[in-house]
C-alpha cells in the first residue's frame, strides 16, 4: 500500500522509498525514510497535495511523491 491510499486519520510507518534520484532525495530531505511513522492529517478532494505530520513538522506532499512511499 502506498501513502496515496492511506485514509486521513491514520498513522503508518514507512516500508520503503521506490523513487530515485533527485525525487527520493527530496522525499529523504522531507525526513521521510525507512521506519519513520507518518500520520496522515488531510488529503485534498482531488487528491492533490496529501498533508502529513512526520517527526513534529506539518509537510504537504504532491500526489506522485505520496505513491512513491510504501507503508505498512
Amino acid at each position: 500500500m502506498t501513502l496515496r491510499e492511506v485514509a486521513p486519520g491514520n498513522k503508518v510507518k514507512v516500508q520503503k522509498l521506490t523513487g530515485t534520484g533527485p525525487v527520493k532525495r527530496r522525499i529523504m530531505d522531507m525526513g521521510i525514510t525507512k521506519g519513520v511513522e507518518v500520520f496522515v492529517r488531510k488529503v485534498a478532494p482531488l487528491g492533490d497535495p496529501v498533508e502529513i505530520t512526520v517527526r513534529g513538522y506539518e509537510l504537504s506532499l504532491r500526489k506522485a511523491d505520496a505513491e512513491m512511499i510504501e507503508v505498512g
